[in-house]
Parts: C-alpha cells; structure tokens; sequence
C-alpha cells in the first residue's frame, strides 16, 4: 500500500515535468517558425530594395545616355528589376489595398521600359516628351528608394518590424502603429504618391487602357433592386433562400467595370453563388457557382453545345469556341466574338460547365463587355501571299484567315493568323495584314486537360 501512495506522486511529477518539456519544446518550435518567417520576409525586403536602387540608377544613366544600344540595355535593365520589385512587393505582409498607388507605379516603370524597348526596335527614337517622362519616373523612383534605405536602416536598429509577432498582437497586424512596415509604407505612399502623373503610352498597365470606358454596356444604369432581377433571371432562380449584396460600385477585376456583387443561396441544399452585374447596363460581368462536382456523366461535346446555346439563350450570338481546359469533372470553354467570320480576340467570353448534371457554374464576360462593339474594320493592304512571305521558312502552314488581335495599348490590329507546326510544335503567328510586320506569335499546347496558348 506504501508503495502504491509513493508511486502515484512520482507518476504525477514525471507527468508535469514531460507536459513542461513539450510545452517549451513547443514553445521554442513556434519562436523557431517566427524567427524563420521573419528572416524570410526581411530577405524580400532587402531584394525588393536592390531592385528598386537598380531601377533607379538605370533610369538616371538614360537620362545621361546619347547611344541606341546603351539605352535599350538600360530599359531593359529597368523593366527586369521593376517586374522583380512589384513581384517582392506583393510577397510581403502589407495590406496591398493601402499601396495600389505603388504597385502601379512599378507596374507602369516596367510597362513604360518595355514599350519604349519596342520603339528602338521598330528603328524610332525617344523624343524629348519621353525622356521628360523618364525624368519624372527617375524622381519618384528617388523619392522610393530613400524611403526603402530609411526603412532598412530602421529594421537594422529593431525600430521597425516586419509585422507584430508578440502574443495578442496578431489581429494588429496592418494597423497603424508605426513601428510597422506596413504603416510606414501607407505613410509614403499618402505623402508621395498622390502627384504621380499619368502615363500615356501603348501598354497593358497604362493609364489610358486601365482608365478606358468599356464599349459593350449600353448607356443606361441600373439600381440595385434592378440588379438583383438581373441576377436572379440570369440564373433561373425564382424564390432564393438568401440574397446579399456586398459590395457596390467597384470596378471588377481590370475590366474597370463598376458592378453589385451578389451572394445568392438557391435553396436549404445549394451552394451559394457569386454573381456580378454592371450598374451601367445592366449586364452580368461573371458569376460562379461554388458547387461540387463528384461525378462525369456528359460529354465534353455536349457540355460545349450547352454552353454555345447558353450564350444564345442571353443575346451572345456570334460566338465561337476557342479552346477548353478541364477542371477536375468540370470544363472551361473559351468563346470569341466574330465579325463578318473574322474572330476579334479583345470579345472574349469565358463559360465553365459541370460535366455530371451540364449546369453552367461559371462565366467571365468581363473582356467582352470592355472591347465589345461594331467595328469598321480596314481592307487588308498586302495579299495572303505577301503576308506568307513573312513567316519563317520551315514552318508548314495549315490554315490562314484573317484575324484581330490587340496591341500592347489594346489598340485593334488586323493581322493575317497562319496556324501551322514547326518541329513538331504548334504554333500560331500573326502577321499585320496593313504592313506585313510580325506581330505575334503563340504556342499551342495540348494535353489530356485540354488546349493552352503561350
């Protein structure tokens, strides 16, 4: 019995003393995982900084630079280091919707290089309205990089954190203390961000493409009530169980499409949907349909011809399948406009099917609806034949039509598309059908979930 009374006091103490170690081992684990964190974020800090110091010397050694050659290596070096900037930028702890102003500005520094990389190329020259736009990009990025050094020498001192870590400081994280990274970076971008001057110039970020009215909404507005019919006769839901709109007014995506998103629940059973409609217009932007798909009981075929008529059903006539990628037991149809059996590749419109019941759980009419309208599209001012001329040699051409594409400013161009193979790879090149200059060039890539264009 004395043994029995001893015995439970030291199983108890060995029970306290191994729940002790596991909680510090547990508790050292977690110091570990933070510091880790911590080390690897301060990592892209610094990266980001060395890219945007490269960006900056580069940007005032063009402004010095009287040779073609030295200036298209700089601007390249500018367009790399900018793209490497957004891309550490957008990996770090900050709340992105305080520095959309930044992460634009990095877009458009590396979007600017690039169009003007494309201007040597095409034998022009820099005149001096763009070396005075280099000047101003070359201040900003000034003003960037020494808010950059004076916060690396403040995380250096322990002045400045990554984010809090400390227990019951987590929900602070992108608060306004100023002891954090991101408020800091919310701070620059009030003071300085607010004079950035607008870039006109071909390219997909400038300000003139971002900013452009999209031409397939029509001139009415709708309210919300409105909106919510629009939505509900859409999907063919009479009597949902729940409908909430949360958010008015904010452009969809880079459509800069202002729309109501809608949360509308079916019924007890159903997955909630999500579905846009624009408030100029009136016209679904997208919509997708959270539910699971378990099994496969239609055809790829059939779930095309149901999407085709989808369209029709709600006025998108005209409309040709592109390619398809499947999604586990679901498929994604690309459909493009066509104009007098000429496929404008601005008009497109993304459709997902379920491939067990052929229900549509998904739709992106976004770019359509931005580019979409009738066009008076120029007479092509060199032959088919001129045009071939322009593709290289050994590339077996196996069908040729007329085609429009976009621009990098997402202006229309009206290019001859020759489809073909080169070494037992597909491809697709665009040559312009007003002066016979290469314009692009895509691969086709196919596989068992479907075709992919790179």
């Amino acid at each position: 019995m004395r043994y029995k009374k001893a015995i439970i006091p030291t199983i108890l103490a060995i029970a306290i003393l191994a729940t002790g170690v596991w909680g510090y081992n547990q508790y050292r684990m977690r110091n570990y995982y933070e510091d880790q964190l911590i080390n690897q974020y301060q990592r892209i800090f610094y990266d980001m900084k060395d890219n945007v110091e490269t960006v900056q010397t580069s940007l005032s050694k063009s402004l010095v630079s009287a040779s073609e050659e030295s200036d298209i290596l700089l601007l390249s070096q500018i367009y790399q280091q900018a793209y490497f900037a957004h891309d550490k930028l957008s990996q770090l702890p900050i709340g992105h919707e305080n520095l959309a102003k930044t992460e634009k500005f990095l877009n458009q520094v590396a979007d600017y290089s690039y169009s003007l990389i494309g201007r040597y190329i095409k034998g022009d020259k820099l005149d001096d309205k763009e070396r005075q736009t280099l000047f101003r990009l070359q201040d900003y990025t000034e003003q960037l990089t020494a808010e950059l050094q004076e916060a690396h020498d403040e995380i250096l001192t322990g002045d400045l954190t990554m984010f809090k870590i400390r227990e019951g400081e987590k929900d602070k994280i992108g608060e306004a203390n100023e002891d954090i990274l991101d408020a800091q970076m919310q701070k620059y971008e009030e003071e300085q961000m607010t004079e950035y001057p607008e870039l006109i110039y071909d390219g997909p970020f400038s300000d003139q493409v971002l900013n452009v009215e999209p031409k397939g909404l029509g001139e009415d507005t709708v309210n919300e009530k409105e909106a919510r019919k629009i939505a509900l006769d859409f999907l063919g839901i009479k009597n949902p169980k729940d409908v909430n709109m949360f958010n008015k007014g904010e452009s969809t995506g880079s459509s800069n499409i202002d729309a109501y998103t809608f949360s509308i629940t079916p019924d007890n059973e159903g997955e909630s949907i999500i579905i846009g409609v624009s408030i100029q217009g009136g016209k679904v932007v997208w919509m997708e349909n959270s539910k699971e798909v378990e099994d496969k009981n239609i055809s790829e075929k059939e779930a095309l011809k149901i999407a085709k008529e989808f369209l029709d059903e709600n006025g998108y006539t005209s409309m040709q399948a592109n390619y398809s990628t499947k999604y586990d037991n679901s498929i994604l149809f690309n459909f493009v406009y066509e104009q007098d059996g000429i496929p404008m590749y601005t008009d497109l419109i993304k459709v997902k099917v379920s491939l067990d019941d052929g229900e549509i759980i998904g739709i992106d009419a976004a770019n359509f609806l931005k580019s979409n309208h009738e066009r008076d599209l120029p007479k092509p001012k060199i032959t088919e034949e001129e045009a071939r001329d322009n593709v290289r040699i050994g590339f077996d051409i196996e069908n040729v039509r007329l085609a429009v594409i976009p621009d990098r400013g997402n202006n229309d161009l009206l290019c001859y598309e020759f489809s073909g193979t080169y070494k037992g790879s597909d491809f697709i090149v665009y040559i312009n059908a007003l002066d016979g200059r290469q314009e692009d060039i895509l691969q086709i890539i196919q596989d068992e979930n479907g075709t992919l264009m790179m």
